[in-house]
């Protein structure tokens, strides 16, 4: 039973805060502030959480030959490109499957270099 108010508690929050967004002056801009907030906050996570997994794996990677360590880092060149360009590309078909293929070839450059590294 406690379940079922708690569900519906957080079921007013959101619908209150909807309601503040919609009907109060200013509501979007601030909704549009707080969006951008969280979006650098998890942009700046993302970073951090990069940063760490290259300090705890830096030996691994150097052991690398310089062939395969290109392709990991073009690979994560590309995901990042690609990320950043989500909007652009998702406004045409041919945009979706260019998305889709350099999505698909970035998977297959870490795959790759990830079964290169274990084979020794």
């Amino acid at each position: 039973m406690a379940a079922v108010v708690r569900a519906i508690v957080y079921i007013a929050i959101i619908l209150a805060l909807a309601a503040a967004v919609a009907l109060l002056p200013g509501g979007g801009t601030a909704a549009g502030a707080v969006g951008t907030a969280l979006s650098i906050a998890f942009l700046g996570t993302l970073a951090w959480f990069g940063a760490r997994i290259y300090r705890e794996n830096r030996m691994a990677l150097m052991s690398l030959d310089d062939r395969w360590r290109a392709v990991l880092y073009c690979a994560i060149g590309v995901v990042v490109v690609t990320l950043a360009a989500t909007s652009k590309l998702w406004l045409t078909s041919a945009g979706v499957i260019a998305w889709f293929a350099l999505l698909g070839v970035a998977a297959y450059g870490f795959y790759a270099t990830w079964r290169h590294a274990r084979e020794y």
